[in-house]
């Protein structure tokens, strides 16, 4: 018999149409590979509909807050469903950024100097000197990240934050974007990402032709070897499982690698680094899809 997959999409965070091109790149593979497969645009009565529907397993393609911080995979774990990615105290990590962040330096991976600060703080600039990045603590897909550089009008005001009191402020680190994906604990590769823009944020992300991708990442094989490690490392720190991607600034001048994030729900659209990272080592969308399905299970 068929195994009946629901693919969890859509949901009420900022990355909902991101959410929805990623479900309906899973849904069409899941079509193709011969499960049988029901799309949810998932809204506050999920766990009714999944009651109702009873689904072998849920592929969570959901992004940003209540789909990768561990509130669906709870109630995932409550009905008993078994769902792709991580569970629910590794997702609940990785996306809270300032705890995250402590796992990171508890086991050695250098992270940027920052702390949370109130946006009264932030305003009045008091926190760490220019250049610096702030952050919403738990938002995914650089929503909300911006640098501010020395010289230039200061962007920060009440009226412009929308990511409540707490802000995450870290010292700039200038450098090249590396992103590493791991899947089952195994390192598939690195690739560079060259944004056209300051830094690769939502719009270079989500848009074709505002990035270029190198993949493998154009990177001396001793670097290239070290990142992949820290990605690995990052991704065991966590608890995470299936998929992730790590997100890092390598700083040439000092030869030195500084995570930003790991990601436990990376993006399945056409622009999106993992499923890119896993082709080029031999692993197809499709194939990465049915990997996901299969590892799927309860628990962390």
């Amino acid at each position: 018999m068929k195994k009946h997959v629901a693919v969890l999409m859509g949901g009420w965070s900022a990355e909902r149409e991101v959410s929805l091109t990623s479900g309906k790149a899973v849904t069409k593979a899941c079509q193709e590979l011969g499960y049988q497969v029901t799309a949810i645009d998932v809204q506050h009565d999920i766990a009714a509909k999944l009651t109702a529907l009873k689904p072998d397993i849920a592929f969570n393609a959901l992004h940003g807050r209540f789909g990768e911080d561990g509130c669906i995979q709870g109630v995932l774990e409550v009905l008993g469903i078994p769902y792709t990615h991580s569970g629910v105290l590794a997702s609940a990590l990785a996306m809270d950024k300032p705890m995250a962040k402590n796992v990171f330096a508890a086991v050695g991976i250098p992270i940027a100097e920052g702390r949370v600060a109130t946006k009264k703080e932030v305003i009045a600039e008091t926190v760490v000197p220019r250049p610096y990045v702030v952050k919403p603590i738990n938002e995914g897909s650089s929503v909300g990240v911006t640098i501010i550089h020395e010289n230039e009008n200061f962007f920060f005001d009440e009226a412009s934050w929308k990511f409540g009191d707490q802000v995450l402020v870290e010292r700039y680190i200038p450098g090249r974007e590396i992103q590493v994906a791991v899947l089952d604990d195994v390192v598939l590769g690195a690739i560079e990402i060259r944004p056209q823009g300051r830094f690769y944020d939502y719009e270079a992300k989500y848009t074709d032709g505002k990035a270029q991708h190198l993949m493998p990442a154009p990177i001396e094989k001793s670097a290239y070897e070290h990142v992949c490690a820290l990605a690995q490392k990052a991704h065991v720190a966590l608890g995470c499982r299936g998929l992730t991607r790590t997100d890092f600034r390598f700083d040439e001048k000092n030869n030195a690698f500084y995570i930003l994030e790991v990601n436990t729900q990376p993006g399945m659209t056409p622009l999106s680094l993992s499923p890119e990272i896993a082709a080029y080592a031999g692993i197809s969308f499709n194939e990465l899809v049915h990997r996901l399905i299969v590892g799927a299970r309860l628990g962390a």
